[in-house]
């Protein structure tokens, strides 16, 4: 009766989830950010009263998408700093880029709480039409500075996700 039994946690199990978890969000963001957006802007829907609302509703949804991802993929790596620690006792460059990859994590779990409960809907707040009669297009003054704003942003989110790529495709 030798029985083996191996129970625990599959370390590259986890990796492949945080790089398809990532590979996602970020194609997904690339594709939204520069197909979707310039495709709508071209055709002139946002200069249209209702284009704040259709805005928000689509980035409503991804940015619970967003969230989602985010915290997928900081769990994997609190996952992998546990079962790292667990298996070794003594502190090495392993448990080092384990938490700097955590502290890259929670940054992008940042970037996506801020857009999901600061930037999106105050911009939408912004370019918000509430009279009715009024037929003006032009664009809010404050919304330059939001979408600055949101590119800083989302440029932050692309290169600390390909930094935890890297750090999952080295390992």
């Amino acid at each position: 009766m030798n029985i083996i039994s191996r129970v625990g946690y599959k370390h590259p199990a986890w990796q492949t989830l945080i790089i398809f978890t990532l590979g996602f969000w970020l194609s997904a963001s690339i594709f939204l950010d520069w197909v979707i957006m310039p495709s709508l802007y071209v055709s002139g829907m946002m200069s249209q009263s209702n284009f704040a609302s259709a805005g928000y509703l689509m980035f409503w949804n991804f940015n619970r998408i967003e969230l989602l991802c985010a915290a997928l993929v900081v769990t994997g790596f609190f996952v992998i700093q546990k079962v790292q620690v667990g298996a070794e006792s003594d502190y090495n460059s392993n448990t080092w880029l384990s938490r700097s990859a955590i502290v890259l994590a929670i940054i992008l779990m940042s970037v996506s709480l801020i857009d999901t409960y600061l930037l999106t809907p105050q911009m939408s707040a912004i370019g918000m039409q509430l009279n009715l009669f009024e037929t003006s297009s032009a664009i809010p003054s404050g919304m330059g500075v939001m979408h600055s704003i949101y590119w800083l942003l989302d440029g932050v989110k692309l290169l600390v996700g390909g930094l935890l790529i890297s750090i999952c495709l080295r390992r």
